[in-house]
């Protein structure tokens, strides 16, 4: 029995421009933040995720999988799975639109193993918007850009003012970075912190 999935997005949206500032095609986005378990260069056996800007309005990621990253013996942990399509969608509504905003849903279809070693290359898109919500969706390929799909991801994500994330973020974390700004690689913390 296939199942049709549902329409995607589930209400009627607003197909976003790029916003004129994002980044040009081709532009390496880079660290967003030293402690980002995504992308951040300060965690040891973080997922060290690295995108770039791509035509219209998409990005490319690019997820190496290590011993570290590992479920059942050989194999990517599905959560981390998860988690680098979390990164490489919120880089693509972040980076595309320019407006700072957080996760709301994250739903991610899983349709082959991804093995250690293998390199997991993400295309992310932004679907639309409505109000708040920005909706955005991405596709893994195996070892390729053109290689086999092993993962499919859709996402809301939901615009909030800078000040969710002074108001809601760890104190010590804040003061570090008050101290020492180049804990934040680039001037993206408002954009996708």
């Amino acid at each position: 029995m296939s199942r049709v999935p549902p329409p995607w997005p589930p209400v009627e949206v607003e197909q976003p421009d790029r916003h004129p500032d994002a980044p040009a095609p081709g532009s390496e986005l880079g660290v967003h933040y030293a402690y980002c378990f995504g992308c951040g260069d300060e965690i040891e056996h973080g997922l060290h995720l690295r995108t770039e800007a791509g035509e219209g309005k998409t990005i490319l990621a690019q997820f190496t999988v290590t011993d570290a990253h590992q479920g059942a013996p050989g194999l990517a942990h599905g959560g981390l799975l998860a988690c680098a399509f979390d990164e490489a969608l919120g880089a693509t509504v972040g980076q595309l639109l320019r407006r700072p905003a957080v996760t709301a849903k994250l739903e991610t279809d899983f349709l082959r193993p991804v093995p250690v070693g293998s390199i997991l290359h993400i295309v992310g898109s932004l679907d639309g918007i409505a109000g708040r919500k920005v909706y955005a969706s991405a596709e893994g390929r195996l070892d390729a850009p053109d290689g086999p799909v092993a993962l499919r991801a859709r996402a809301l994500f939901v615009i909030v003012e800078f000040s969710h994330f002074t108001e809601h973020g760890r104190a010590e974390d804040l003061r570090a970075v008050a101290e020492d700004p180049s804990l934040l690689r680039q001037a993206r913390f408002d954009i996708n912190p």
